[in-house]
């Protein structure tokens, strides 16, 4: 066919609903619970536990003065699984203090994130948390994996908090998370008709001292799902 009768294909095909039930159904909610919230004190930002996301795990107060009052020999066995409760008991709140400990610690890192933004995010790396707090770096890690913080910008995993640099004209540097938060808002504010090339997005970055190259700019481009300028040209074409 003729490309005019194609791009009028290509257009109706976008407005068509491949699911017609879906009009007629409610999705499930899907939502993280925050692990842990920041709030603003006088003391500046500080980091708390959601006593919601903390399970509350307790010793049957019965059955453990019952077995206080029995001879080990005679229940040996319930005597070995009451202790491995309160090494359970204690092994969880263990973790939710590490949890705690790490969160501070991003929180102090962090800073201008909570203050300004996702732009304001800065570099940081699990090596800096657990040498800071003493622990390993796989440590870190497991703290941070599906673990959420409640910031003034939403709810975020801890690991969104760590990033390599991306180096400045002025010395400084700045995350990558602030580099996607750039081109995130470069590409929505952009003329639709004309959108800005990965060398387009580069040359801006450069004159807000961000010197990163055009693969680089590609590679986050595409972390944050947006499709390349020709693509998003046709797709604005067609609606």
């Amino acid at each position: 066919c003729d490309e005019p009768t194609f791009r009028a294909a290509h257009a109706l095909i976008l407005r068509l609903e491949p699911r017609p039930g879906r009009a007629w159904t409610v999705p499930a909610a899907e939502y993280a619970v925050p692990d842990v919230i920041v709030r603003k004190t006088r003391r500046g930002w500080q980091a708390t536990l959601n006593s919601a996301a903390v399970p509350r795990l307790q010793i049957n107060g019965l059955y453990a003065q019952m077995l206080g009052n029995q001879k080990e020999s005679a229940h040996a066995g319930l005597q070995a699984q009451l202790q491995q409760a309160k090494w359970m008991i204690r092994n969880v709140e263990q973790r939710f203090d590490t949890i705690l400990r790490v969160s501070q610690a991003i929180v102090e890192r962090q800073t201008a994130f909570f203050s300004q933004g996702p732009s304001a995010m800065r570099p940081l790396i699990l090596k800096d948390i657990a040498g800071e707090l003493g622990l390993h770096e796989s440590t870190i890690s497991r703290a941070t994996t599906q673990k959420y913080m409640l910031t003034p910008f939403g709810t975020l995993e801890l690991k969104r908090f760590f990033g390599t640099g991306v180096s400045t004209e002025g010395g400084d540097a700045t995350s990558a998370t602030a580099v996607q938060t750039y081109i995130r808002q470069m590409v929505a504010d952009e003329n639709r008709a004309k959108p800005l090339s990965d060398s387009q997005i580069m040359q801006k970055l450069a004159d807000q001292g961000i010197v990163i190259a055009r693969r680089t700019v590609a590679k986050y481009r595409e972390a944050l799902r947006i499709a390349p300028a020709a693509l998003r040209k046709a797709q604005a074409a067609a609606r």
